[in-house]
């Protein structure tokens, strides 16, 4: 018994020096410094990560992101990648250092270098460009606001290089990122509750977007430009602030009876579709208000001036105050917008830029609408380095007749230095230069605009906006 007694003994004691051996070498295990591939740690520390508040937000709203347990005062690169609706690979990067206790915050620190510096919390979202070796003339535009953008978020261990414009993905991905932690954000155009609804009624064609809720609600008329189509994201993003808005085709669209390259609609087909506006039973007929943006301007100003319609408010971004082609009353332009190119210009790498087209002194005057005759406020708004639109010569003229008609309080004039002809929702990437077509030949056009500035346009000029239409459509109308 003695004998059994000792054994026990010994191999209990062997058994706890045993595993505090194993406990020991486990403790040292986790502080060891990896080779390669890994931060190289000094202290045992929770593995980094990144966060993201909201991480599902409409895509004007701003998000929060914060990287935690990182190096401190060490380079971080945050890098943001996201495929659109073809499949295109798009990418922004920014440098930071984190502070003292390993954090970086892009709300409150500055990029040092990457796609953008300084303090910009979205600049990840509006500096996405194309990623080399990706198609050429690219422009992000939502297709289907019924689904997101979805943009993956990541923390890089160092200083990664912006790659270059001629390198490829393949070379990218040589490049032996060490990717620390990631996040994915998605990016609505569409609200929850807000619905979507085609419009093909009377010859018009369109979607017509509608808030949450039983209304009635004031309304916009949406419209856009040459590029022709129906586009819906900024009329979704209208209905998720409370607006109904129906998103208008006019030209270039397949159900629009003839040749896709002319306005083949007049006065009669806007009017039509403001009737069924007007008379949406969710749609407060007598406070609803016009936006357009490039040749949308035009229309915009020839809706409140010369058809039987007296809107609350118009909003235009960049636009003409006339037509270089005759609108007709009745059956559109018979001339295509291609087929007269007399004031085209081609910058050294044959880009074209039509903005010698929409210059008031090359537009014959029965073809300007009559703003003279204005009955309601206008927010115009110019970015100053417009390559597609005379839009600042096009402000003065707009103004000019306004004032001499003795309604200057009408209008009100946003203008912005760098920002070019596209000016959107925020915090969407500019697309200096887009592919305007392919047939018969491939044709880039110019638009303007440089990233950092154009991205300060469009979050001001977005919240002034919806300040705009607030106050007109929604409040008392003045007197």
């Amino acid at each position: 018994m003695l004998r059994a007694h000792m054994c026990v003994s010994v191999l209990c004691r062997l058994s706890d020096k045993f595993v505090l051996q194993w406990v020991n070498i486990d403790r040292k295990i986790g502080c060891v410094q990896p080779a390669v591939g890994q931060v190289r740690w000094k202290t045992c520390r929770p593995a980094p990560f990144l966060t993201a508040k909201p991480n599902r937000a409409l895509i004007d709203e701003p998000i929060t992101l914060e990287g935690r347990h990182l190096p401190p005062h060490s380079p971080i690169t945050v890098r943001a990648r996201m495929h659109n609706e073809d499949g295109d690979l798009w990418e922004a990067f920014s440098h930071y250092n984190t502070d003292g206790r390993g954090v970086v915050n892009l709300t409150r620190d500055e990029s040092v270098g990457g796609s953008y510096v300084g303090c910009e919390p979205m600049g990840l979202f509006w500096a996405l460009q194309p990623a080399p070796g990706e198609r050429e003339g690219l422009r992000l535009r939502k297709k289907n606001v019924e689904t997101p953008y979805s943009v993956q978020l990541s923390l890089l261990e160092g200083h990664i290089p912006v790659p270059s414009s001629h390198g490829s993905n393949k070379e990218q991905r040589q490049r032996g990122e060490q990717e620390l932690a990631a996040v994915t954000v998605e990016r609505w155009y569409m609200a929850p509750g807000v619905r979507r609804t085609e419009i093909r009624q009377n010859g018009v064609v369109g979607t017509l977007f509608l808030p949450p809720g039983p209304g009635p609600f004031p309304a916009m008329l949406d419209l856009w430009g040459m590029g022709g189509g129906l586009i819906e994201y900024r009329s979704a993003l209208f209905a998720s602030r409370g607006f109904a808005s129906l998103s208008l085709a006019y030209f270039g669209h397949k159900d629009i009876p003839g040749p896709l390259n002319t306005i083949n609609v007049g006065d009669a087909y806007f009017k039509t579709a403001l009737q069924f506006l007007q008379d949406h039973p969710q749609v407060c007929g007598d406070r609803m208000g016009v936006m357009g943006l490039s040749f949308g301007v035009y229309l915009a100003l020839r809706i409140a001036t010369q058809i039987d319609f007296n809107p609350r408010c118009v909003i235009g971004v960049n636009g003409p105050i006339g037509s270089f082609n005759k609108f007709s009353d009745s059956d559109g332009i018979t001339e295509s917008f291609e087929g007269n190119q007399t004031h085209w210009s081609y910058d050294e790498e044959g880009y074209v830029s039509f903005r010698e087209v929409t210059t008031p002194n090359n537009i014959p005057p029965e073809n300007k609408a009559n703003v003279e005759n204005l009955c309601c406020p206008l927010l115009y708004i110019v970015g100053e380095d417009d390559l597609s639109c005379a839009a600042i010569e096009n402000a003065d003229e707009i103004e000019k007749k306004i004032k001499d008609a003795g309604r200057s309080h009408l209008f009100t004039r946003l203008s912005y230095p760098g920002a070019g002809h596209l000016i959107e929702p925020p915090y969407t990437p500019n697309a200096r230069a887009s592919m305007w077509t392919t047939q018969p030949k491939k044709l880039i056009t110019l638009w303007g605009g440089h990233l950092a500035p154009h991205a300060a346009a469009q979050e001001d000029a977005w919240k002034r906006t919806l300040e705009f239409m607030e106050r007109h459509l929604r409040g008392k109308e003045d007197k």
